[in-house]
């Protein structure tokens, strides 16, 4: 295989990659019970050099899901708490006066890093918010005029609470549409949390990481590899096809205000790829954008209020869709 553009050193074993990004699930397991999910979606981001909008209430682990996928994968962490007074510099970093100089120099923020958990991103004013735009889109951040790279890999896990909107300024549509994926990270169920308590009972920390055992199972190298394995899987006309009929049909459905824009279809697809890639195949298959489709849409989309008011979701309108849409043979 040829070496990829990011890393032209390198040339790595797709095969190889992928059973290290499957034994992603066994590693975090040590740490964060159940939430398959949310870890396969943090990988399929990875892949796609997205970025995850992870929402579930206060308590069920978001955080220690990412330090845990950082451990396995070896790739620096850093987490923000996003507060209504954090500026944007508090995140991007600032130029500070040496006296010892009489020059300024530039000292990074808490986005230069691998794996950015931006802390209920919905608390800080759109300001604050905004500054992380530029690093989302162009993976750099400028100051005082110049551009600065961020390493790579680089993904931005931002969190928000699904109950608690009082004070929060709601992230702009154009934002959102930034998030490849927005993910769910629900209530354990009860064997879950049963295993949760006999964990902690029997000593698990979940600040020490090492200590319960979590290792590197793979690393930047296998991250290449497995990107430029993705890029290879096939795509037919027909899947292409569905992906924008897909598309198309959220933008005519009468429950929703705004739909999925182009921007939205090429995630779909390309979370696609990722899917199938780490499920063995090197085509995509209708299967892979159905099982892609809540997480890559779901943020992508507007209720009508008076939908709203009926019960109706995001979800099950796209869920209604994809019953809809005929499927590719």
């Amino acid at each position: 295989m040829a070496p990829t553009t990011d890393n032209a050193g390198y040339a790595g074993d797709p095969g190889k990659a992928r059973a290290s990004l499957e034994a992603l699930r066994a590693e975090i397991a040590k740490a964060v019970v159940g939430q398959d999910p949310a870890v396969t979606g943090l990988v399929v981001a990875l892949l796609c050099r997205g970025h995850v909008l992870l929402e579930g209430v206060p308590g069920v682990a978001k955080t220690l899901l990412v330090r845990a996928l950082a451990s396995a994968l070896e790739l620096d962490t850093k987490r923000v708490q996003f507060t209504p007074d954090l500026m944007p510099s508090d995140v991007t970093g600032s130029l500070v006066y040496d006296a010892r100089t009489a020059e300024f120099s530039f000292q990074p923020g808490p986005v230069f890093t691998n794996l950015l958990l931006a802390d209920e991103i919905n608390r800080t004013p759109p300001k604050t918010q905004s500054s992380l735009l530029e690093a989302m889109e162009e993976r750099q951040v400028t100051v005082d005029g110049t551009p600065r790279p961020l390493p790579d890999p680089f993904l931005v896990a931002a969190t928000q609470n699904p109950v608690e909107y009082e004070g929060t300024y709601p992230l702009p549509e154009a934002q959102l549409d930034r998030f490849l994926l927005k993910l769910t990270v629900p209530l354990p169920s009860r064997q879950d949390e049963i295993d949760v308590l006999t964990r902690h009972a029997e000593g698990f920390n979940p600040r020490d990481l090492h200590a319960a055992g979590v290792r590197p199972v793979a690393g930047p190298d296998d991250l290449e590899a497995a990107r430029a394995a993705v890029a290879k899987t096939a795509i037919s006309p027909e899947i292409t096809a569905y992906v924008v009929d897909i598309c198309r049909a959220t933008r005519e459905s009468p429950s929703l205000t705004l739909g999925v824009s182009p921007r939205g279809a090429t995630a779909l697809l390309a979370t696609s790829r990722a899917w199938a890639w780490l499920t063995g195949r090197d085509y995509v298959i209708p299967d892979d954008v159905k099982a892609l489709a809540l997480p890559t849409l779901r943020h992508r989309v507007q209720l009508r209020p008076e939908a709203e008011m009926e019960g109706v979701t995001a979800d099950s309108v796209i869920n209604a869709i994809l019953a809809h849409v005929p499927v590719p043979r």
